[in-house]
This record gives C-alpha cells, sequence and structure tokens, in this order.
C-alpha cells in the first residue's frame, strides 16, 4: 500500500538521525514540543470537542468518553509529561554489561534504539504525546495508528508536535499519524515488517486480540485490565473501604481500574453491608455470588462471565472465598495477568498472595491504580506490558530500546 510505504520510509529515514541525537538535542526538543501543546491548548481542544460531540451522539459509553475527553488541564498534563521525560534519565548508550574473553575480545552489551516503534490504540488522546515523548527519547521514530473517534484530537495534537520538531531542525517525521481509518489500511499497518521493529497495541481485549493475530511485526501486548483486590480474613477494614473505593471509581475507564473483588467469608458479614453503602453512594452497581447478595439485597447476581469481565464502568463482580489459596487460584483463573491486589495485616497470607498470583503488579494494601509509568517514578509510560518476553508492567525508557553487541578486538582471528 503506496501510502503506508511512504510513511514507513520517511519513519526509517527519521530513525538514522533520531539515533545520532544527543541527549540534550532531544531534551530541547521534548521541552519545546511541550510548550507547543500548552500554546496550541485551544486549537487541540476545539478539535477534541468535534470528536467528544460525535462520540456523545454515538452512544459511547461514561468510561470511553471519560478516555477521550480532552481539558486544558489533561492538555497541561500532557505537555508535563514531556517535560518529565525531558528530565530521565537517557537509556541509549548504557553499557548494560561489560567483559573481557581470554582470547583478549573486550565485548559490551550497549542500550540501543528500537528503530521505528508502531502504536496501535483507542480513543485515548493523550496517549498521542506520551507515545512520541517516550520513543522519542529513546531514540525511535514512531507511526501512531489512533482510533477513528479521537481523529480530530489526534490530528491536532501530533501536528503541534511535529511542528515544534521542525523549530528545532529535527525531522518532523520523528512523529507520524496515519490518518486514513480504513480498517484494511489498520490491518495492513500490522503487516509493514519492512519498516516497523515493534507493534504495541493499547485498547481493549479486541484490539490487542486482532493485532497479535494478525500482525507480522513482533508485538508487545499491553492487556486489559481485569484487576482484582482481595479482602482478606485479616484485613484492616477501616483501611480496605477506601482503597477498593479508589481502586474502582477514581477512574473508571482505566486498565488499572479494579474490576472484580473478593471477600473472605469470615468477615464479609460484618464488611460487605459498610462496603455496599460506599459502594452505593459512588452509584455503582453490584454483582454477586449469593452470599454476596444475602448481605447486599441490591446486589445483582453474578455470572461467569462477569468474573471475568473488565467493565470500564461503574460496576464491580464480588465473590465469598474461604482462603487466600482459593481467592489466588480464583484471580489466576479469571485475571488479565495485569495488577491484582490483598488487603491484610498478615504478613503471612501476604507473601502467599505476592508470590502465587501471575500479575505483571500485585499489590499488598494499596490501590491497584498506582499500575502506571509516573507513578512508579518511570515518567509517561507507553502501556502496562501482561506478557512476559521483553517487559512485564508499566513500560518506560527502557523498555522501548533493545541492545547489541559491541566488540573490540586488535587482530582475533577464530581457529
Amino acid at each position: 500500500m503506496e501510502y503506508l510505504d511512504n510513511l514507513g520510509q520517511k519513519a526509517v529515514a527519521a530513525k538514522y538521525v533520531l539515533q545520532k541525537l544527543t541527549t540534550e538535542e532531544k531534551n530541547r526538543a521534548l521541552r519545546a514540543a511541550a510548550a507547543a501543546l500548552t500554546d496550541g491548548a485551544e486549537r487541540i481542544l476545539e478539535a477534541n470537542r468535534q470528536d467528544y460531540g460525535t462520540a456523545e451522539a454515538n452512544g459511547m459509553s461514561a468510561g470511553l468518553l471519560d478516555r477521550l475527553k480532552l481539558t486544558a488541564q489533561r492538555i497541561h498534563s500532557m505537555a508535563e509529561g514531556l517535560r518529565q521525560i525531558a528530565e530521565l534519565e537517557d537509556p541509549v548508550g548504557t553499557v548494560m554489561e561489560s567483559f573481557k574473553r581470554p582470547n583478549g575480545l573486550q565485548i559490551d552489551k550497549v542500550r540501543v534504539p528500537m528503530g521505528v516503534i508502531g502504536i496501535i490504540y483507542e480513543a485515548r488522546p493523550n496517549v498521542t504525546a506520551d507515545a512520541f515523548g517516550l520513543c522519542f527519547k529513546a531514540g525511535n521514530a514512531v507511526i501512531l495508528k489512533g482510533g477513528r473517534d479521537a481523529a480530530c484530537s489526534n490530528a491536532a495534537i501530533t501536528q503541534v508536535i511535529r511542528e515544534a520538531l521542525a523549530a528545532q531542525d529535527i525531522p518532523a517525521d520523528a512523529v507520524q499519524l496515519i490518518e486514513d481509518n480504513d480498517r484494511a489500511v489498520t490491518t495492513a499497518f500490522m503487516k509493514l515488517k519492512q519498516y516497523v521493529d515493534v507493534l504495541i497495541p493499547r485498547g481493549g481485549a479486541g484490539l490487542i486480540r486482532a493485532v497479535v493475530e494478525n500482525s507480522t511485526i513482533p508485538v508487545i501486548e499491553t492487556g486489559t485490565g481485569n484487576c482484582h483486590i482481595y479482602v482478606d480474613e485479616d484485613a484492616d477494614l477501616d483501611k480496605a473501604v477506601p482503597i477498593i473505593i479508589n481502586a474502582k471509581t477514581q477512574r473508571i475507564g482505566v486498565c488499572n481500574a479494579c474490576e472484580s473483588l473478593l471477600i473472605h467469608e469470615k468477615i464479609a458479614e460484618k464488611f460487605l453491608p459498610v462496603l455496599g453503602d460506599a459502594l452505593r453512594e459512588k452509584k455503582v452497581e453490584m454483582r454477586g455470588d449469593e452470599s454476596v447478595r444475602g448481605l447486599i439485597p441490591d446486589a445483582l447476581e453474578a455470572t461467569q462471565e462477569d468474573y471475568g469481565t473488565e467493565y470500564l464502568d461503574y460496576i464491580l463482580s464480588m465473590k465469598t472465598v474461604s482462603s487466600v489459596e482459593e481467592a489466588i487460584v480464583h484471580i489466576n483463573r479469571y485475571n488479565t495477568k495485569h495488577s491484582d491486589a490483598i488487603l491484610t495485616e498478615n504478613e503471612e497470607h501476604a507473601e502467599r498472595f505476592l508470590q502465587g498470583v501471575d500479575s505483571a503488579c500485585v499489590y499488598v494494601n494499596a490501590s491497584t491504580r498506582f499500575t502506571d509509568g509516573f507513578e512508579f517514578g518511570f515518567g509517561a509510560e507507553i502501556g502496562i506490558s501482561t506478557q512476559k518476553l521483553h517487559a512485564r508492567g508499566p513500560m518506560g525508557l527502557k523498555e522501548l530500546t533493545a541492545y547489541k553487541y559491541l566488540i573490540r578486538g586488535n587482530g582475533q582471528i577464530r581457529e
């Protein structure tokens, strides 16, 4: 496809320039892009209003509308994210290992840019700036394919950043946006292996599955978040309610929000009515097993499908269990390997949970909402990887680099 070939060729040309930039040159460009986002806020907000109005008219859910909506504060946060990336240590050129062989060969393992990164994402325009910033600081060119629901917003953000780069004498093609929203173009992008070194999907289960199944480019899965909290028999119940409310309702449309709750049967009678009142106040629909419904009369019946669902909405599935071991088995069956938490004052139970739950991030006595590159001190993130090869958990700058071996000799030949 000529359109994609053109984008790919420009990205490859840009990547060789980016690989040669000094840390200071990259940081200066990031700060310029941040300033441009702030200066161009009204231009971006106008574009976002078009997207939001269309999405609202089409009946988009509250959770997804929240992801789509930009405000002056959110644009400020996007710009601040770029400034924070500028302050982070540059991973490129870091010597990871260095050793000398008996034959005198000096071997250094050094971090290098991946090259060209492709990112396919849904209606989250802030990803446009975050993805650019992280890829750029790590020395990579990036080709973005956002969802059609955020088409105007993504185009405005990308154009503002490209103009800022050009003003710094840096190739604007360091960031490119695929503006053709034909599904066939997206599918063809997944097969652009001759130009793109790695593909990262960010979005719901359907998007991620489509990319994994169709891509000929190596994929890093950034997963959906069916995140669990288990309230142990030895939990501090005064801590538990605020943690659950935060994890479920602080932002409902994000992958690290709690979607499913397990409660030890020994504390259910004391705890569930109190929790039910707090969830009801936040307008959360509760779906539970028979034990839960006996203690929270307005809870609906939970199905097996509920326990495996990422709602991204004011809905929470709930189930009672008889032990930490049962909680671990349930979570490992239904979770998406993203983020899960135990609330307990029992150190032995906490340790069993930490070791037994198969997720990228496992918490004790804290909200799952902390699974975030910014909260981990990485700056803005490219996504939360739920796979086990190359990267896992919040993906920052280091996860956007590869490495190569530099071998220095003085005439050695192999016998």
